[in-house]
Parts: C-alpha cells; structure tokens; sequence
C-alpha cells in the first residue's frame, strides 16, 4: 500500500508508528477532554485541569506533533520532517497567545495550574 510506505518495513517504519498510534489516541482523549472548551482561536470558556490536562498543558498540540513525525516515519519520507519542524514554531506563538487569554480570564488559579503542568 501507498501509504504505508515502501516494503518491507524497516525500524524506521516501526518506530514510526510507535510513535503516531499511541500519540493519537492521546490526542484524541486529549480533545474529548477539553469538551466543549475546545475553539480553534484563544477562548477562555472554562480551566480544564482534569486528565491529560493535569500534567500537560497543551496535550493537543504536543500529540498532534508527535503524530505528524510518526505518520512521516512510516511513509518513509524523512525529507517531511520538515513540516512538523515548522509547524513547532507556531504552534509556540499559539500556546502563548492561549497562556495570556487563560491568565487573563483565570489570573491566580491558571498561573497555579501552569506551575504545576509541563508545556
């Protein structure tokens, strides 16, 4: 299959999808649960700390570049690990825009929670 990448698999193709399995299904329980505090532009509707949330920050934009390095090691297209070497910057610009809404909306009990959280 295409999309597979070439046969047989090599430890790079493993690896790769060692890595983008498990990254998404962490993502996708990550987005369950931020619930309906999800938004694509920076929303403070409510503090999620619960879950995944209780020891990383921003779990969604963490997995989601663990996925994307993992999906490319599998196609067996190292020359796209140039994407998420991209999009790592701005996800960076995006997670402190959020960090100043939250802090802004949620001032002491974010700042508690962003001490006690990795990224």
């Amino acid at each position: 299959m295409l999309f597979l990448g070439p046969k047989p698999w090599n430890w790079a193709h493993w690896l790769g999808l060692a890595l983008a399995l498990p990254a998404l299904v962490l993502l996708l329980v990550a987005r369950f649960q931020l619930g309906k505090s999800f938004s694509i532009t920076p929303q403070a509707r409510k503090l999620v700390t619960h879950g995944i949330y209780s020891k990383i920050r921003n779990p969604i934009y963490f997995f989601a570049e663990i996925v994307m390095v993992g999906f490319f090691m599998v196609l067996h297209r190292p020359v796209l690990l140039v994407v998420p070497a991209i999009v790592a910057p701005i996800q960076i610009l995006r997670v402190r825009k959020e960090s100043k809404v939250l802090e802004e909306k949620f001032g002491d009990e974010y700042r508690q929670y962003k001490r006690s959280t990795w990224f």
